[in-house]
């Protein structure tokens, strides 16, 4: 057996091994009153270690229609450049002062010519300069173990490394400005199921 062929079945056999033991972390999102919440989003931060490099989202798009933004709720890793298509007949004005991107998208309808890429971790706040009702969120994930709940409230994240994490999870009904609820979570080898109660009634 040659040098490369050992070399190509210890690293398969190391990569099998990893595999093995990487668990799956369910995760149900309640409120003040232990109901389901939809829209809530959970970021698994490992800490004391960097998270693995991430690989942009592709053809994400968060419309304007009906003097709203669809969806409400985005979350996308760093690096991905979103499209604002404007499907209404009046003209919209996009914008966010937001730390983690801040950017405008001045009086326009269909679509624009560029897309805004999200490079900086963090919740950003969408709204229109002409509707002030208009108000929407895109959260920047530099964790490659995210997720948005649907209405069930429930979210599974998989392949996830034995170590310490802080789950955090955040929903658009927190205080303005809140980064999300925090709380430690140690996974080890076997799946984990939690839960994450949050001040949302």
């Amino acid at each position: 057996m040659s040098h490369r062929l050992v070399l190509a079945c210890s690293l398969s056999a190391l990569l099998g091994s990893v595999s093995a033991q990487a668990a799956t972390v369910q995760v149900l999102v309640q409120g003040e009153a232990g109901q389901a919440l939809a829209d809530a989003v959970l970021l698994l931060e490992p800490v004391g270690g960097k998270p693995p490099a991430l690989k942009p989202s592709a053809q994400v798009e968060i419309a304007q229609k009906g003097r709203r933004f669809v969806p409400t709720v985005t979350v996308v890793p760093v690096g991905t450049k979103v499209q604002f298509p404007n499907q209404d007949t009046v003209r919209h004005h996009v914008y966010s002062f937001s730390p983690a991107k801040k950017f405008e998208l001045k009086l326009y309808v269909g679509r624009p010519e560029n897309p805004v890429e999200f490079d900086r971790a963090g919740v950003v706040v969408l709204g229109c300069n002409i509707h002030d009702t208009m108000v929407g969120w895109v959260i920047v994930s530099d964790t490659p173990w995210y997720a948005k709940t649907p209405a069930a409230g429930r979210v599974t994240l998989t392949d996830v490394p034995p170590g310490a994490y802080l789950l955090r999870s955040w929903h658009p009904d927190l205080p303005a400005g809140s980064t999300g609820v925090e709380q430690p979570v140690t996974v080890g080898a076997a799946d984990l199921a939690l839960t994450a109660r949050m001040p949302v009634k």
